[in-house]
């Protein structure tokens, strides 16, 4: 029975050591005994601020437990979670993984992996990655605000639990999502060095539109469905250059509050359509820099018109969301680059009666429109007019003249002969 440590960190690679047959001797007589332990190193002090890749710390203060925060995936074909994966810094990623049950009903009340608490209770996150067992407390997150060599700042979990039915040979499938942005209290604008380009300069068909909210720097995002039809609560998809997007979903109200009014309502299903990071302005180009004014555009909102606040029975809503994107194709012919000429969100309303139990039906449509103005086309290669002078074939006429002139004296001659020699001969 062989039992292997691995002492290279996770997320790096290292090349292993070649072992020839006739080394294992050598390594007999070092670790030639039932078990061993992994030679001491000299620990380096530990570093001021998370780097990119480093597993993420966290502190179980009831045991006085230093560990890592981590993120399930799958293994291998049959695609079963493994939960020991640590979470990287600044590695945000989506992971799905199958797990299977004998008794689902006794799971769900003793496995871990079905608790919603498991995921944040009783442990917090250290902001930098430090040796020390006391932490400062902070909120548990799984999307992870930072700011740079400040460290971690937030960090928050959300959960989405649907009722499951079942005992003996059930299974059910988890998604766990990590996602990385940049606080702008510390270094705001920086985000858009850490969001990879969406091209250089112009947009690239296909590439996410940025979006910034008080210089933090985000994808463009519409609403997204669940297998039910239902509005997903974190999940959403990313609007894309040059791509037309229609999306619905159901959203479900209920339950809603008595005390809730009209400016209540509307303010949900407006955040619901638009997103948790609200846009204010949309990169001209792909390579917009945050700091840099000339490169963003402010996005037109137009809400709902038509306000209904003092009827008692029903309330004016937004059903739809309609993202309206004027670019065109700049500079040179040979490489013309794509950029935004500006945009626009506009809402259109419809009443809602109030119930204690809603489903709104919501649709968001994004459309794209060129307005290119290409310059006429060349009309052809000039061509030469040159002016020959009048008589510049005069010595060619009178070369041919003499010519002409010469075979007539020629032939008049030969016949004035012929007729000479019959005269004489009779």
């Amino acid at each position: 029975f062989f039992c292997f440590q691995p002492l290279a960190k996770l997320n790096y690679f290292q090349q292993p050591q070649d072992i020839k047959e006739s080394d294992f001797l050598k390594f007999l007589e070092k670790y030639g005994r039932h078990s061993f332990s992994a030679p001491s190193q000299t620990q380096s002090s530990a570093s001021a601020f998370y780097r990119a890749g480093d597993p993420i710390l966290i502190y179980f203060e009831s045991s006085s437990v230093l560990s890592m925060l981590r993120q399930p995936v799958k293994m291998g074909a049959s695609g079963l979670c493994v939960d020991e994966n640590p979470a990287g810094f600044l590695d945000s990623k989506s992971t799905s993984c199958t797990r299977f049950f004998t008794n689902l009903s006794k799971s769900c009340l003793s496995d871990p992996a079905l608790d919603a608490a498991s995921y944040y209770r009783d442990f917090t996150v250290l902001k930098v990655p430090i040796n020390d067992t006391v932490v400062p407390s902070m909120k548990v997150i799984y999307e992870i605000e930072f700011s740079g060599t400040h460290g971690i700042q937030n960090v928050s979990v959300q959960f989405r639990v649907s009722n499951v039915s079942g005992d003996s040979g059930s299974s059910l499938q988890q998604h766990f999502t990590l996602h990385f942005w940049v606080s702008s209290l510390f270094l705001p604008g920086t985000l858009s060095h850490m969001l990879p380009r969406s091209g250089n300069p112009g947009y690239i068909t296909g590439a996410p539109l940025l979006i910034a909210n008080n210089g933090v720097v985000q994808h463009m995002s519409i609403l997204r469905s669940e297998g039910d039809g239902s509005c997903s609560q974190f999940l959403r998809h990313t609007v894309q250059f040059g791509r037309n997007m229609r999306t619905g979903c159901k959203f479900s109200l209920s339950p809603i509050p008595e005390e809730s009014n009209c400016s209540y309502i509307q303010q949900k299903l407006y955040n619901a359509l638009q997103g948790m990071h609200r846009a204010e302005d949309l990169a001209v180009t792909g390579s917009a820099q945050s700091n840099q004014a000339e490169d963003w555009t402010s996005i037109l909102i137009q809400n709902c018109s038509v306000q209904a606040a003092n009827s008692t029975s029903y309330c004016m809503v937004p059903v739809t969301l309609e993202i309206q994107i004027l670019w065109a194709r700049v500079g040179l012919l040979s490489i013309p680059q794509a950029q935004i000429l500006g945009a626009r969100y506009f809402y259109q309303c419809h009443p809602l009666k109030f119930q204690s139990t809603n489903v709104v039906p919501l649709t968001t449509v994004v459309t794209f429109t060129d307005m290119t103005e290409w310059p006429e086309p060349p009309r052809g290669q000039p061509q030469m007019h040159q002016k020959l002078p009048f008589d510049i074939f005069f010595p060619f006429k009178v070369a041919m003249n003499m010519e002409r002139t010469y075979r007539s004296d020629l032939v008049i001659s030969l016949l004035l002969i012929l007729i000479i020699s019959s005269i004489l001969c009779y």
